[in-house]
C-alpha cells in the first residue's frame, strides 16, 4: 500500500455529486477497494414500488448507465408507465422511467420475500457489473423531513421534485435516521477503512442523514483513518441541488468555510475549489488540513483528478 493507494476507502455518499466523485475515485483506486455508504433518507414508495434515489444514482453511474443529462435515471429509458398513469388521472410528479421502475419493482419483490435492502442493493450492483461495494446507511425507514417557514412539513422528495425546492426552509428533521440502526456492514466498513472520504454531497440532507444513523459518527470518530471531505459549495453556491436554502434553514453559512465548520468535529481535512482559495486560511484556523484545486467534475478524468487530490491530502495526514 502507498499513500496514493490506500488499502480500503469508505465514501459517505448522497446522489449526483457523490456518484460523479465515486466515478473518479474508482478510476484513481481499484474499485473493489471502495465502499460507498449511501443516504437513504430520500427513499419513498412511488407507484407501488420502493424507490431508493441515491442508491440507484450511485449504482447507475458506476455501471455507466446513468442518464447524464438529468443526472439520475437510466439513459434511454422510456416513460410509458408514468405517462399512462397520468392519462388515468394519477399524480406523476415523480418521473420514474420504465426500466428504472423494473429495478424498483425487483427491489420491492425481493424485500417482500425477506431480503434486506443491503442484500438487494448488492445483488443489483453485481448484476449491473459494478465492482464497488454499495451499502445503504440503514435498513429502517429514515425519511428526511423538510420544515418550511409556513409550518408545513414535507418529505424531501416532495420538497425537491414536486415543489421545486422552495427557499423558505425553517429546519430539517432527521429524527428518523437518528433512531435507526446502521445496515449490516456499515460500521465494520468504517472501522476497517484506510481512508474515509466525504463526497461533495448536500451536507444537510445527504451527508446529514448518514451521520445521524446510530453509531456512524462514533465509528468515524473512533477510526484511525484520515477523514477528508470535498466541499459541495463553490463560490458561495452549490454546484447542483438546493443546498443553499437547506443550509441557511439550519443556520449554516453557504460557503466552503460553512461546510468546514459544519464538519470540523469529525473530519481532518477538506478539499475546496480554486475559486474559494481565500477561504483556505480561515479553514486551517479551524484545525483542518486544506487542499485547493478544481472541484468541478465535468467528466471522469476531472473526477479522477479530484479524487487524487483527496488521496494526496489524506496521505499527508497519515
Amino acid at each position: 500500500m502507498t499513500e496514493a493507494q490506500p488499502g480500503s476507502v469508505v465514501a459517505l455518499a448522497g446522489g449526483v455529486g457523490a456518484a460523479r466523485f465515486l466515478n473518479g475515485l474508482t478510476a484513481a483506486v481499484p474499485p473493489e477497494r471502495v465502499t460507498a455508504i449511501v443516504n437513504t433518507g430520500d427513499d419513498r414508495a412511488f407507484y407501488g414500488v420502493q424507490v431508493a434515489p441515491d442508491l440507484d444514482i450511485v449504482t447507475y453511474t458506476l455501471a455507466g448507465l446513468i442518464d447524464r443529462e438529468r443526472g439520475f435515471g437510466l439513459a434511454g429509458d422510456g416513460f410509458t408507465l408514468v405517462d399512462r398513469l397520468a392519462e388515468l388521472g394519477h399524480e406523476t410528479w415523480f418521473r420514474l422511467g420504465d426500466h428504472d421502475y423494473a429495478h424498483c419493482l425487483h427491489r420491492t419483490l425481493l424485500r417482500e420475500q425477506g431480503q434486506s435492502l443491503a442484500e438487494v442493493t448488492d445483488g443489483l450492483r453485481r448484476t449491473l457489473g459494478v465492482p464497488t461495494r454499495i451499502l445503504p446507511m440503514s435498513e429502517a425507514p429514515c425519511p428526511t423531513i423538510v420544515e418550511l417557514g409556513s409550518g408545513v412539513r414535507i418529505h424531501f422528495e416532495e420538497y425537491l421534485v414536486r415543489d421545486r425546492a422552495p427557499r423558505d426552509v425553517a429546519g430539517v428533521d432527521l429524527s428518523a435516521a437518528a433512531a435507526a440502526a446502521p445496515a449490516a456492514g456499515v460500521i465494520e466498513a468504517i472501522a476497517t477503512a484506510d481512508l474515509i472520504a466525504v463526497c461533495p454531497s448536500n451536507p444537510v440532507v445527504s451527508i446529514g442523514p448518514v451521520l445521524s444513523v446510530v453509531g456512524v459518527r462514533d465509528a468515524i470518530l473512533a477510526s484511525r483513518a484520515p477523514v477528508v471531505a470535498v466541499s459541495p459549495i463553490v463560490g458561495g453556491a452549490p454546484i447542483k441541488g438546493p443546498a443553499d436554502p437547506l443550509m441557511r434553514g439550519i443556520g449554516l453559512e453557504v460557503s466552503a468555510l460553512g461546510v468546514a465548520r459544519h464538519y470540523r468535529e469529525w473530519i481532518d481535512g477538506i478539499v475546496i475549489d480554486d475559486r474559494d482559495a481565500e477561504l483556505a486560511a480561515p479553514i486551517r484556523e479551524l484545525g483542518l488540513a486544506v487542499a485547493v484545486t478544481d472541484t468541478i467534475m465535468t467528466d471522469r478524468d476531472r473526477s479522477a483528478a479530484l479524487a487524487r487530490s483527496v488521496l494526496a491530502l489524506a496521505g499527508g495526514l497519515r
